[in-house]
């Protein structure tokens, strides 16, 4: 049980440091031109705890559980970019096909984008258990 905190804790991390740079790098660039209006005025906290905190139990689900189980960090790689494939284009394209002004080019690098790091995420939090738990 232990093992699965320190993923989850060594995860999540991960995950937060890196989608950081994204947001505070591309929500001027991408995000505020493209949408504009339809963004808050400032960050909603409380969502966003609520998204990360179950995500990061996704990943935990599906892509380090099965990595621990099977000791290979491939799957934990492999599994997390898959999870963020998914999630991140069902979100996308939802938006682009009911949202007036949501773009294919906020689909594709935000897909791309959730790919990378639910990945690299998972691939973190992978590596930083088996170093743990040697």
């Amino acid at each position: 049980m232990f093992r699965y905190i320190v993923a989850y804790l060594a995860t999540g991390l991960a995950f937060a440091l890196i989608d950081s740079v994204w947001l505070k790098t591309m929500a001027p660039r991408l995000y505020q031109p493209i949408l504009g209006e339809m963004l808050a005025p400032s960050f909603r906290l409380a969502p966003a705890v609520v998204f990360y905190v179950l995500y990061i139990l996704g990943i935990q689900i599906f892509a380090i559980g099965p990595a621990l189980a099977d000791g290979r960090w491939q799957t934990a790689l492999v599994n997390g970019a898959l999870l963020g494939f998914f999630c991140y284009m069902t979100y996308d394209l939802t938006n682009q096909a009911t949202l007036a002004v949501w773009s294919t080019k906020i689909t594709v690098l935000d897909i791309i984008w959730g790919t990378f790091l639910t990945g690299s995420s998972a691939l973190a939090g992978f590596m930083v258990t088996r170093a743990v738990f040697k």
